[in-house]
């Protein structure tokens, strides 16, 4: 089997379907019945709709994909510490709690460690840009990593002088 679509993130497909759906390519009109799909919280669905009828989120479950895009940026690509991500985090994003960070920080590295396996497991796929978390072809963790316990200690031992 072959991904097309595993290069490229979540919020990059959705702006690019909403900007098919409102403006549309040279020569072609929008496509408005994009709609249907953009208007939808991306999921996993991995779960059914619990006894209310909501629904799992990848952002009810995760974090914002704004925080989860600006973590991921400096822990995968620029392979930085969760101490040196919040550091960074507490300046964009100084509307959150810090211990909101600390929180999705540790959810982000607990969940890359503990996910190895799936992506060793990807099928080949495309990369269009230089963030690829493809570990075949571009960033290998040891599935046996530690799950960054002692880079979280660290992250909550400066969590407390504050």
């Amino acid at each position: 089997g072959i991904s097309p679509l595993a290069g490229i993130d979540k919020p990059f497909i959705r702006h690019w379907l909403s900007w098919m759906e409102q403006r549309g390519p040279a020569g072609l009109v929008p496509m408005p019945e994009l709609v249907v799909i953009t208007k939808q919280q991306p999921t996993a669905e991995l779960r059914p709709s619990d006894e209310e009828g909501r629904q799992q989120t990848d952002e009810g479950d995760l974090m914002p994909y704004e925080v989860l895009e600006a973590i991921e940026r400096p822990a995968i690509g620029d392979k930085k510490m969760p101490a040196e991500v919040l550091e960074l985090l507490e300046a964009q994003f100084s509307d959150y709690k810090k211990g909101e960070l600390i929180s999705w920080i540790e959810r982000f590295y607990t969940l890359w460690s503990r996910n190895q396996w799936k992506r060793e497991r990807y099928a080949p796929s495309f990369h269009v840009d230089g963030r690829s978390l493809d570990p075949k072809t571009w960033c290998r963790f040891p599935i046996l990593s530690g799950g960054y316990e002692l880079e979280l200690q660290v992250l909550r031992k400066q969590a407390l002088k504050f």
